[in-house]
């Protein structure tokens, strides 16, 4: 079958959506020099890892020992430990929450991981849960980061049980928003994604991004056709709220090619998240058990009916398959839930309470 020249746009673009929907690392990350070539004095909280790197962290919230309930969020494709997340100071103090927002491998001022994976990015949440002293914490994914939460569901729950004698910390829950689906996952029934053009832009671009990544920056960078700015705004990813969120939302900015030019590292890192994302992740998500089989933990999903980066037709069969996880759909919500303030509340009130909304359950499927 033939490629049409706005499909080969859109495949060629694909990883550019990243760019334009995430927020770019602080200036004083590890992916900036100074003009001398030296790197800049890091200013974020670090801790050192095991195998010698470090990872970087902001909190916010009641003080950690304070807490009641503490949260890592784990962030997306092409963001930071500097995103947002809507919630008022007002429920914050309500459920004495503790948030840690932290720099992925790589990201940011966290130093890269050379032998990055989807287990990697899990071990790397248990060991700043081990550092920092949280003794039950809750996991929280947005959109790419969901692999990292995915991963904590199949490694992390096995510590209570092996390592408890060791370890005091442990997971008490995982709330997915707007994750990732794999196209590669083995038991994704072939019916269910076959229309999906979505899996064809996929896979070319994890092809040439394992291939042909030098063709794929040039792509982004060059000035003779569009590429990565055919995305800003554009309605075929976008829904009507997530475009009104770019118009608007602070620390939202979008990546120029000049950027690009002049920060190849930040290309190569997120290539480099991108194969991780959707490469081989050594297990099934849709063939998970429950991992918290006496409910002493919950899973959740929020997904928008109006996401047109990951469609609700295969976040509800993900829902259906796993019946453990808890799902919820915001009707008119877009891939950008985080920054609705109210879907955010109820994200943590479910998490946290156990609350069902109920103007989140979803519709009949269609």
């Amino acid at each position: 079958m033939m490629i049409s020249k706005a499909a080969i746009v859109l495949m060629m673009s694909l990883l550019g959506f990243a760019y334009q929907a995430a927020q770019p690392p602080p200036p004083n990350s590890t992916t900036d020099s100074s003009p001398d070539g030296e790197q800049p004095p890091f200013t974020s909280l670090r801790i050192r890892l095991d195998d010698g790197r470090c990872l970087a962290y902001r909190e916010r919230g009641v003080p950690r020992k304070e807490s009641k309930h503490q949260i890592i969020i784990v962030h997306g494709f092409g963001s930071s430990k500097e995103m947002n997340f809507q919630t008022s100071q007002e429920l914050v103090d309500e459920l004495e929450i503790y948030f840690v927002f932290y720099d992925r491998a790589g990201y940011g001022e966290s130093d890269p991981n050379p032998k990055s994976s989807v287990k990697s990015e899990a071990m790397d949440i248990q060991e700043l849960a081990d550092q920092l002293e949280i003794s039950k914490f809750y996991v929280l994914g947005v959109s790419l980061g969901s692999y990292p939460a995915w991963s904590c569901l199949k490694h992390i729950p096995h510590r209570q049980k092996l390592y408890l004698k060791y370890h005091s910390c442990r997971l008490a829950g995982v709330a997915l928003i707007v994750p990732v689906i794999n196209y590669y996952w083995p038991s994704l029934p072939e019916e269910v994604i076959r229309e999906d053009y979505r899996r064809r832009l996929v896979q070319y671009a994890y092809w040439i991004s394992s291939y042909a990544p030098g063709l794929f920056y040039w792509w982004l960078t060059q000035n003779w056709f569009p590429s990565s700015a055919v995305l800003e705004k554009n309605p075929f990813f976008f829904s009507d709220r997530d475009i009104n969120v770019l118009k608007t939302a602070p620390g939202f900015p979008m990546l120029s090619r000049n950027k690009l030019r002049e920060n190849r590292e930040a290309f190569e890192l997120l290539k480099r998240d991108f194969l991780v994302a959707f490469g081989d992740w050594e297990f099934d998500p849709l063939d998970m058990s429950d991992p918290f089989p006496h409910n002493e933990s919950s899973v959740h999903i929020w997904q928008g009916y109006e996401d047109r980066v990951v469609p609700v037709q295969l976040q509800r069969h993900v829902s259906e398959r796993l019946p453990w996880i808890h799902y919820h759909e915001v009707p008119h919500g877009g891939h950008l839930l985080i920054y609705d303030n109210n879907v955010c509340e109820a994200i943590v009130r479910a998490l946290l309470l156990g609350e069902d909304p109920i103007e989140y359950r979803p519709h009949s499927a269609e």
